[in-house]
């Protein structure tokens, strides 16, 4: 037996979220004689092929309708199929729930990707066999719990500060503290003070650049300072929490660390607010010393803030429940270099026991896909074969041969994607999607010839222009994902970076999957891991927007292992894309119904 190769090199620690789920029934079924239903839900989710409880939901005492309060909480990853299952039975007390076949209610499957997608799911029940549980059904709303939604920059300066100094005016700094629950202090800033200091440029979208370690810097002989305006995270200014306390103390500067204490003003991020737009907003600075000695003090001081502009930071989840749709495309090389697809060594071959490792890595990639993307219809294409009608070499036809509309339809909704090629079916299996693909992947070997050269310059920009018509629409509404699936190294090199650079200030990612055992050594090239794609020209990328990956490292892991792989990077580039372009999410749409939702699991 192989052995199972280590976690992807390439890809991060995947991108997690947490996400709320909150449940309500209607049209429960009646399984007291005296009294209506008390239901309880049971959330599971799947994992190694088992269903384990996650947790459960509080009993409703006599409700067919019940709207739960308990908020289940799961961890969300866009690259791995999170399957659950609800279930809901009728309680007769904790030690009840779930043992008896005549308390079940019902129970429905479905996968976090789908919930968030379409951020409220209904779904009919389902007894055991696939049998209605009456009109019942159940609805799942989900939520992404955001611990860190923004930041916020802000403008003070000061006047008639207290002066501390014999022979100058004093050297004012500002410090902000927040108060935690604890009642202790938090340094969230220290201002600037003096000459300006140079910050590094803004990620995409006007992200806050990584400040450099606090340095403390004096504005020097001013007893009416104008600090520089500065940014921090509404996480770290007050917790997210507008009405929590913030202590403001100004400082005379001292060489030695021996500052000396001008004032101070307690404040919130509420009033704060108050200062956006032409508003002004001013705290008397007090020295509390001053005010029980002094018997006419006023202030030692005014601190106004001049200006706060909150930045929203938006998470890929915000995209998602926004109504961003994922479109998948996948690319596939019929260059001559796979064998004669006759032949049960070409990497073409179709077994009908086991599927080879195109369709492989097409399946283990656009499962995940098709969970953000509403008609679950893949566009597809080849290259480097020659073509019916006059077999001439193309490099970007469409697997159907409908040059009109090359997204793949299945031949029926009774045929999974899992009938096929050795592919076991699932029973969240589409008419569309995967199984389209898969038929016209199959059906399509028979009627071309094998050719070559491996050119995919031409399919990165076909896809890249339909992404070019959807970012003049100026919405954050359909995002691309390009599935290579090439069996050796490219031969339009030059023209694949440039394809490539060009398409990386469009909303496309690119992944590449190599096939077979060809020396895959160039490739890392178009793979931003090791530096700064070029292009020949010598013109950089904007974002680093390719995964290159090759099979082989995969053969002996699970079908799961290569989706985490290649996609575990696509939620950072979707917000990287949206925020260079500063487009918001869309608001979100109306629930759509999901064919696939509705049969029975």
């Amino acid at each position: 037996m192989g052995d199972v190769p280590e976690p992807c090199p390439q890809a991060p620690l995947a991108v997690l979220s947490k996400v709320e789920l909150r449940v309500s029934c209607k049209h429960l079924l009646d399984r007291d004689t005296l009294n209506k239903s008390d239901p309880c839900v049971l959330l599971l989710m799947q994992s190694q092929g088992q269903w384990m409880e996650v947790d459960r939901s509080e009993v409703i005492k006599s409700n067919l309708n019940p709207v739960f309060a308990k908020i289940f909480t799961v961890d969300y990853y866009f690259e791995e199929v999170q399957k659950l299952r609800f279930e809901v039975y009728d309680s007769h007390g904790q030690a009840g729930v779930g043992t008896h076949d005549d308390d079940f209610l019902g129970g429905t499957e479905c996968t976090v990707g789908q919930i968030v997608a379409q951020k409220r799911v209904t779904k009919p029940l389902f007894l055991k066999y696939g049998k209605f549980a009456g009109k019942s059904t159940i609805t799942i709303i989900s939520e992404e719990i955001s611990g860190n939604n923004g930041y916020v920059e802000l403008a003070f300066r000061a006047k008639k500060l207290d002066d501390k100094d014999l022979f100058s005016k004093s050297d004012p700094f500002l410090e902000i503290y927040r108060i935690d629950d604890d009642r202790s202090e938090q340094l969230v800033y220290r201002t600037e003070v003096g000459p300006r200091r140079h910050r590094a440029p803004g990620h995409p979208g006007g992200s806050p650049a990584p400040l450099s370690p606090p340095v403390l810097q004096v504005v020097k002989n001013n007893l009416s300072p104008i600090w520089e305006p500065f940014k921090v995270s509404l996480n770290s200014l007050c917790s997210c929490e507008e009405k929590r306390k913030l202590r403001c103390v100004v400082w005379d500067y001292d060489s030695r660390g021996k500052h000396d204490f001008i004032g101070e003003f307690f404040t919130t991020f509420e009033e704060m607010q108050k200062a956006m737009g032409e508003n002004k907003v001013q705290w008397d600075c007090m020295n509390p010393k001053y005010k029980i000695k002094k018997r006419n003090y006023k202030n030692s001081g005014v601190v106004v803030l001049l200006d706060l502009k909150i930045h929203r930071v938006y998470s890929f989840l915000d995209y998602i429940m926004g109504g961003c749709q994922i479109h998948f495309t996948v690319a596939i090389d019929f260059t001559a270099s796979n064998g004669d697809p006759r032949n049960s060594c070409s990497l073409h071959y179709i077994n009908p026991y086991q599927p080879n490792e195109y369709l492989k890595a097409l399946v283990a990639v656009g499962e995940i896909c098709q969970d953000y993307d509403s008609d679950k219809k893949f566009s597809a294409l080849g290259f480097g074969a020659r073509i019916p009608p006059k077999y001439e070499v193309s490099h970007d036809f469409a697997i159907n041969f409908n040059p009109d509309n090359d997204e793949c339809e299945g031949e029926s909704s009774s045929r999974g994607a899992g009938s096929m090629a050795g592919i076991h079916p699932s029973p969240l299996a589409h008419p569309t999607g995967i199984q389209g693909v898969v038929e016209s992947y199959q059906s399509c070997l028979p009627k071309i010839q094998l050719y070559g050269p491996t050119n995919v310059a031409p399919i990165i920009s076909k896809v890249a222009r339909v992404a070019a018509d959807e970012e003049r629409t100026k919405e954050a509404s359909q995002y691309f994902i390009l599935l290579i699936l090439t069996d050796g190294v490219v031969t339009d090199m030059a023209d694949t970076r440039e394809a490539i650079v060009r398409a990386s200030y469009l909303p496309m990612s690119i992944i590449i999957v190599g096939v077979g055992n060809a020396d895959f050594t160039d490739m890392q090239i178009l793979d931003g891991d090791d530096g700064v794609l070029r292009s020949p020209k010598g013109e950089p990328v904007l974002r680093d927007i390719v995964q290159f990956v090759p099979f082989r490292e995969f053969k002996n892991a699970s079908p799961t292992a290569l989706a985490k792989c290649v996609l575990a990077e696509v939620p950072k580039q979707v917000v990287e894309y949206y925020s260079y372009k500063a487009f918001p999410p869309r608001c979100p749409r109306p629930p759509t119904p999901d064919p696939s939702l509705g049969s029975p699991q």
